[in-house]
């Protein structure tokens, strides 16, 4: 029975690309900005490779890492969390997702104020805090609802109080417009964003809800799936994949409750892949410039992933990487094209094997694939054979 562990921190890059300077990111480097701060501290990554890896310069190497690493470079057009998480499972995307810094065309407006016969306010980038002071009590007033974006990710958020238009009906817009959404005007995630509260303190609840893109195209997830075995989800992977070719999804709270429900997995039989999403490192730290939030949230990562590895039986292979950067210390908030590292480790996997950097994400797929002895009908080089014992 071969398990395959597949856990994303998100966010955590580890230097920028050679094209980085396209996506205004040169000088990006995650990993590096957190070492250089107060509590940062991972023993168990070292451990198992992580400071070895290709270009890490900054950090003592172990002298004799536990697992095989590898830079893995990014060969989608684009640095947001649904084309890094599609590639790592073997889908390269020639496009970039469209973004819309000047808010939505009118064709996307029209339609969607035909869905919800409302009117749209906003249009434009804007932060959940600031839209809400400048359009919360406007919309709660008149029953209109909120649609804005980022500057910088392909979104389009909507937002509109719990008390003026129910949770499950704002869902159903969402939806709709989900599926309008196509071509030149297929942004990555439409989010439901229902606030509460009175003027002016507003806030997003927590029954946010994401509705994000269908991959265009075979999976491995797919493959795995076919073959009989368990796909199961942990984060938000469910719905980076539109809850395509999942047999088991588990949702979770932050980093803490999903690696506790990591662990809990690791202790129960399945035969496929656990693929896991822990947001808490670029998506909430890094989003948010908190650096020192960010250097806890990895700490903790390090000092509880011991804990799976700890429950790993012979045949099983847990693999840490990242879909982008996120650096905490950039001006902007937003992700940047960087870098991800790669440790993969079993009783299986040759230990101190330097892959190098690696064309593509989807190489992670291609060796899982044939790990598990699935013909691989998606992108990637297999590198298996390079460290299989």
């Amino acid at each position: 029975m071969k398990r395959v562990f597949l856990i994303v921190l998100e966010g955590a890059g580890i230097g920028h690309l050679p094209d980085a300077d396209i996506y205004g990111d040169v000088g990006s480097n995650t990993l590096k900005v957190c070492f250089t701060q107060k509590g940062f501290n991972m023993p168990n990554m070292k451990d198992l490779g992580l400071f070895n890896i290709e270009g890490i310069d900054y950090y003592e190497k172990s002298d004799s890492p536990l697992g095989s690493f590898a830079r893995m470079n990014e060969k989608s057009n684009g640095k947001d969390t649904i084309t890094g998480h599609w590639e790592i499972a073997g889908i390269i995307s020639e496009n970039p997702m469209p973004t819309f810094p000047d808010g939505f065309p009118d064709e996307v407006i029209q339609q969607f104020e035909k869905i919800t016969s409302k009117d749209a306010l906003c249009n434009k980038p804007y932060s959940d805090a600031e839209v809400l002071k400048d359009y919360g009590k406007q919309s709660m007033e008149t029953g209109n609802i909120i649609v804005y974006t980022s500057a910088a990710d392909s979104v389009l958020q909507v937002a509109a109080h719990e008390k003026v238009i129910p949770v499950n009906k704002l869902y159903e817009y969402c939806e709709k417009i989900r599926e309008f959404l196509k071509g030149d005007f297929a942004a990555g995630t439409v989010i439901a964003k229902p606030f509460i509260g009175e003027y002016p303190d507003f806030k997003i609840t927590s029954n946010r809800k994401d509705f994000f893109l269908k991959p265009p195209k075979i999976t491995m997830l797919d493959q795995i799936e076919k073959k009989g075995l368990d796909v199961i989800t942990i984060g938000k992977i469910n719905d980076i994949f539109a809850e395509k070719a999942i047999t088991h999804k588990i949702k979770i709270k932050n980093n803490s409750d999903g690696l506790t429900k990591l662990k809990k997995t690791a202790e129960q039989d399945f035969e496929g892949l656990c693929f896991a999403n822990l947001t808490d490192v670029g998506a909430v730290c890094g989003h948010k410039n908190d650096v020192s939030g960010y250097v806890q949230a990895l700490s903790e990562f390090d000092s509880r992933v011991k804990e799976i590895i700890d429950l790993m039986r012979r045949e099983d292979i847990i693999i840490i990487t990242a879909d982008h950067g996120c650096n905490p210390a950039a001006p902007l908030t937003d992700y940047s094209r960087e870098y991800a590292p790669m440790v993969i480790y079993g009783s299986k996997i040759k230990q101190g094997v330097n892959l190098g950097t690696r064309e593509s994400f989807s190489d992670i797929a291609a060796t899982i694939l044939e790990y598990l002895k699935i013909n691989k009908l998606v992108e990637g080089k297999s590198f298996l054979k390079e460290i299989v014992r």
